[in-house]
C-alpha cells in the first residue's frame, strides 16, 4: 500500500509537465510568473555562473515548474545546474515520493539545451511561494571565444509532445498546480540572459560606474540613449562586458528601458 501511494504521488507531481492528456481539464489563471536569466561576463576559457530567478509567484504557489534553457554550445558548456534558494520549501523531506522522483531534476535535451524541473506531491504549504533564484547554472567559456562574443541563454518550453502520443510539439512552459481533477496553469513571462566574453576588470577606482553605458567614465544623457539603442537592437548590438554591467543599473537583472529611465532620474536629481 505504501509503495502504491508513493507511485501515485510521483505521478501526480509530474502530471503538469509529462503527460497532461486531453481529458484532463486545464484552467488558465490570471497570474503571470516571471522567469529571468541573469546577464554575466567571463573570460575566454574561464568559468561562468548564471542565475535563473522566479518572481511574482501567486499566493497559491507553484506545484510544478518545468522549462528548458537553450544556449550557444559553440561558446559555452554547462557543467552543473543546482537548485536555488526559491526551491528550498521543505518538500524534499515532506514528499514521500521524492525517493523515487526527486523534487528537483535537470537533464540534457540534446546539444545546447538543458531542461529543469521542480515538482512535489506534497500539500500547498510546500509549494514554491518565494521569489528568488530557481537554479544556478555553471560552466565554462570556450577557449576559442573572442572578446565581445555573446552566448545567449533563452528560456524555452521543454521539448516533448503536448501529451503522450499526441504528436503535437509542446509550446508552453509548465507552471501551475493541480486542483482536484483540474490543472491550473499560470502564464509565464521570460527575460533571457547571456554570457558575454571579455575582461571583467573594474575602473581605476575599483568599482564600475553604474549607468555608464557607453563606458566613457561619466554618466549623462548619452548613456540613456546607449541603453535604448541596445534594447532596440538587442542581439544585433555588440557591447563590451563592462558596458553590459554598467548599463544594468535599475536593480533588476537584465538591460531594459527602465535602466534608461533610472539614468534620467539620477541626472534630474543631480
Amino acid at each position: 500500500m505504501k509503495t502504491k501511494k508513493m507511485i501515485i504521488g510521483a505521478m501526480a507531481a509530474t502530471m503538469l509537465s509529462l503527460s497532461v492528456c486531453s481529458y484532463v481539464p486545464a484552467v488558465a489563471a490570471d497570474d503571470t510568473v516571471q522567469i529571468t536569466v541573469s546577464k554575466e561576463s567571463a573570460k575566454a576559457g574561464g568559468a561562468f555562473e548564471v542565475k535563473v530567478s522566479v518572481a511574482d509567484i501567486p499566493a497559491t504557489g507553484i506545484q510544478c515548474l518545468n522549462f528548458a534553457l537553450e544556449y550557444d554550445s559553440s561558446l559555452i558548456t554547462i557543467d552543473s545546474v543546482e537548485a536555488g534558494a526559491a526551491t528550498k520549501t521543505g518538500a524534499e523531506g515532506a514528499d514521500t515520493s521524492s525517493s523515487m522522483l526527486p523534487t528537483f531534476n535537470s537533464f540534457s535535451e540534446g546539444e545546447g539545451v538543458v531542461a529543469v524541473m521542480w515538482s512535489t506531491a506534497s500539500d500547498a504549504s510546500y509549494w514554491l511561494k518565494n521569489d528568488g533564484v530557481f537554479v544556478t547554472v555553471s560552466g565554462k567559456v570556450s577557449s576559442n571565444a573572442k572578446d565581445g562574443d555573446v552566448a545567449n541563454i533563452k528560456v524555452i518550453p521543454t521539448k516533448r509532445d503536448t501529451y503522450t502520443g499526441s504528436g503535437v510539439a509542446n509550446k508552453a512552459i509548465d507552471c501551475g498546480y493541480t486542483k482536484g481533477d483540474e490543472v491550473v496553469k499560470y502564464a509565464v513571462s521570460t527575460t533571457n540572459g547571456s554570457v558575454t566574453v571579455g575582461d571583467q576588470a573594474p575602473t581605476s577606482s575599483g568599482k564600475y560606474l553604474k549607468g555608464d553605458a557607453n563606458v566613457d567614465s561619466k554618466v549623462n544623457v548619452a548613456d540613456a540613449v546607449a541603453v535604448l539603442q541596445y534594447v532596440a537592437n538587442d542581439k544585433n548590438t555588440r557591447s563590451t562586458s563592462r558596458a553590459l554591467q554598467t548599463a544594468d543599473c535599475d536593480g533588476v537583472a537584465g538591460i531594459t528601458g527602465t535602466d534608461a529611465i533610472t539614468i534620467q532620474k539620477t541626472l534630474a536629481l543631480s
